[in-house]
């Protein structure tokens, strides 16, 4: 944030940055999803492989071979389809950039320490939804799709999804174990904080099992034992792995109370 001298920038003058900021935002955004949108057979060749019955994690689950077939049923659907993926592209490619100024308007305002912490909760957010993005993609979607796309009430009812379902589908999944995946950042700054313990989580480990194979049941509506199972243990995992954090947390927060005395 600007100063002139040794004043203090203006509440009009941090505005006038913010707005250069976001509008750099912007641009880098469209521009990667313009890209993104000339690469159309790159990105679909991507987002349309759990869909095939040769996606590598079929393979690897030893899954029988199966026919979904993708069909358009708008006049401008597909065309909505491709500018709706080539956004959300772009923006993930430019989600480091984006962070970098979010975090250069916002740093000056905050003390050495702050900046430190705010570095490390910001990449650990950021990664740590990156993976859920990428578990979903590579695990939970493809058992999803594997399931409801072949799923039938009579075998005189034929499945004919759209390429708008499946996409909406792929994005709203992404978003959700992204968001999911944020447990353990969660955790550990509730822990910071003094909001979490890892003796009420030990405590009510039972009562989390119980809730992760509900998440696990809404994120892939199946009644397949083995796929929530598989759907269920990254989440069980993520638990676990935060009761770590937790407890290395407290350890920290009391090292440092008996330094202060």
């Amino acid at each position: 944030m600007k100063e002139r001298g040794n004043e203090p920038a203006t509440f009009w003058e941090h505005l006038d940055v913010l707005r250069a900021e976001i509008i750099r935002m912007l641009l880098a955004a469209v521009l990667l999803a313009v890209v993104c949108f000339c690469l159309k057979d790159l990105l679909f060749e991507v987002v349309l492989a759990p869909s095939r019955s040769d996606f590598f994690i079929y393979r690897l689950l030893g899954a029988d071979a199966f026919n979904i077939h993708l069909i358009n049923t708008g006049l401008t659907e597909q065309m909505m389809v491709h500018l709706k993926v080539a956004l959300v592209a772009g923006v993930m490619v430019a989600s480091p950039y984006i962070l970098y100024l979010l975090f250069r308007f916002i740093s000056p305002a905050l003390y050495e320490n702050e900046r430190r912490y705010s570095v490390r909760l910001t990449l650990a957010a950021y990664g740590m939804f990156l993976v859920g993005v990428v578990v979903n993609y590579l695990l939970i979607f493809p058992l999803t799709v594997r399931f409801l796309g072949t799923y039938q009430v009579s075998t005189e009812v034929e499945n004919m999804l759209t390429v708008s379902s499946y996409v909406n589908t792929l994005l709203m999944m992404s978003l959700m174990m992204g968001v999911v995946f944020e447990i353990p950042v969660v955790s550990w700054l509730m822990a910071k904080f003094g909001l979490l313990k890892a003796e009420w989580m030990k405590r009510y480990r039972k009562h989390a099992f119980v809730v992760i194979l509900l998440v696990a049941a809404i994120i892939t509506p199946t009644t397949d034992i083995f796929t929530l199972l598989i759907v269920s243990l990254p989440i069980w995992l993520l638990y676990e792995g935060s009761i770590l954090l937790v407890i290395w947390t407290e350890r920290g927060v009391s090292a440092s109370l008996l330094k202060e005395r």
